[in-house]
């Protein structure tokens, strides 16, 4: 249950029938999230904190109601995008909003986008979008902690034209201010924009306190970070001590046909820039990532990614799958031994 709550997208029903058809009945559920709760506890308390109890929390509503619905009863996916796009169009009617203004908006994002977004999110995006004066500068909103969806991370949302290295950009910018990415969600719209959702902690794990000034310093660091041509490297010297312990990196791949994208694994010791260097990766290799979960595990993390390729399809060529590996191990190793 911890495994699947941190390594698959549990705000897609197909996902979460998949589990609910494997646990069969509420009784193993109940017992099964008791289970995981204990045995992270027993294990290494410090390994328990907010961020995955929210995880596991949601985890065991949605299955909880998949099971009362009954399993010959899934709910479509088709219904979730309805249903999300019902409930924020109703938000935005108080707001002025018409119903062919919206659709005229929303024609350019696609189906994941409504499956993964609240309807609070998708009114507050579309509104912030819709005032946006369409200059060059990129959007970038950000909700308090006290307001997020998850836990008690703050949700940055980033609204820009959909370029190569968004995603290592703001990996670095948030670094650079002592920030951890804890999930991350990308669509890229029809029109050539991104839609991007980082929910963030400190680096310690603590929420972002909620003064304007720390919001603003983020705000800012994002924007400039984005209107760069380059991507901030950042400090990227490691701690001599740290670096003696440090185990190779590790990743594997996983198809997964049912929703048409690859799941690529990464297990390796924490270090400065790692995600950016991944990400820049991906884009020189054409890669997109549709969305990612890190975790950090004492000194290691453990970080998923969801990718496709310029198709918009899984990677089913074994080659280039062994190629990325051999990209993402060599350039996060680089220099362990020194």
């Amino acid at each position: 249950m911890s495994s699947f709550s941190q390594k698959r997208d549990i705000s897609d029903p197909e996902e979460i029938q998949r589990f609910a058809e494997h646990v069969s009945t509420e009784e193993r559920l109940d017992y099964l999230f008791t289970l995981t709760v204990a045995d992270i506890n027993g294990t290494n308390p410090e390994l328990w904190n907010a961020w995955r109890s929210s995880l596991l929390r949601h985890l065991y509503t949605e299955t909880r109601r998949a099971l009362r619905r009954g399993l010959a009863n899934p709910i479509a996916r088709e219904d979730v995008i309805l249903a999300t796009k019902k409930a924020a169009a109703h938000l935005l009617e108080f707001r002025g909003f018409l119903d062919d203004e919206l659709a005229d908006i929303w024609v350019n994002r696609g189906d994941d986008y409504f499956l993964r977004e609240r309807p609070e999110d998708v009114a507050w995006h579309t509104e912030a979008i819709a005032d946006f004066d369409g200059s060059s500068e990129p959007l970038v909103l950000i909700k308090q902690s006290s307001e997020s969806l998850i836990a008690n991370a703050t949700q940055i949302f980033v609204h820009t034209h959909d370029t190569d290295n968004v995603f290592p950009k703001v990996c670095s910018a948030l670094e650079l201010l002592d920030l951890s990415i804890n999930d991350a969600r990308i669509y890229s719209g029809t029109d050539g924009a991104t839609l991007d959702t980082f929910f963030v902690l400190r680096a310690d794990g603590s929420p972002i306190d909620s003064a304007p000034e720390t919001l603003t310093l983020i705000e800012q660091s994002l924007i400039t970070a984005l209107k760069a041509s380059n991507v901030s490297q950042g400090n990227q010297r490691m701690n001599r001590t740290l670096r003696s312990f440090l185990s190779p990196t590790e990743v594997t791949f996983i198809e997964d046909q049912h929703r048409n994208l690859t799941i690529m694994e990464l297990s390796s010791p924490d270090r400065p820039g790692l995600l950016a260097r991944v990400g820049q990766i991906m884009a020189e290799n054409r890669i997109s990532i549709q969305g990612a979960k890190i975790q950090t595990l004492g000194e290691r993390v453990e970080d998923v990614f969801f990718l496709t390729n310029e198709q918009g399809d899984r990677l089913a060529d074994d080659a280039v799958c062994e190629q990325l590996r051999e990209q993402v191990c060599n350039a996060l190793d680089q220099g362990l031994a020194a």
